[in-house]
């Protein structure tokens, strides 16, 4: 299923709010909600906007991070990747 930059997490939904959660950081990056190379609110502040608690937010962080996404800097936060203009986004397979 595909996720929509303003959509919520629904707790009785088929997929899990790790993966929710996934795909609606996914399409904010995609929509430009966070620029390359700059930092995406802490696990904390997505906690509390999303209504969820922090491991399930380090989870879809972690899967977005595995997709090449998103990257971490130990002791700064995480940040959007750098996406070449020739591939398309991670996420975008058709």
């Amino acid at each position: 299923m595909e996720y929509g930059p303003d959509d919520q997490v629904e707790r009785d939904a088929p997929a899990s709010p790790f993966q929710q959660l996934a795909g609606i950081l996914r399409a904010r990056v995609k929509r430009g909600d966070w620029k390359p190379n700059r930092a995406i609110p802490s696990e904390n502040a997505l906690a509390d906007e999303y209504g969820l608690s922090r491991p399930t937010v380090r989870r879809a962080i972690a899967a977005l991070a595995e997709e090449g996404l998103l990257y971490a800097v130990s002791g700064r936060g995480t940040y959007v990747a750098e996406q070449l203009s020739n591939e398309p986004a991670p996420g975008d397979g058709d």
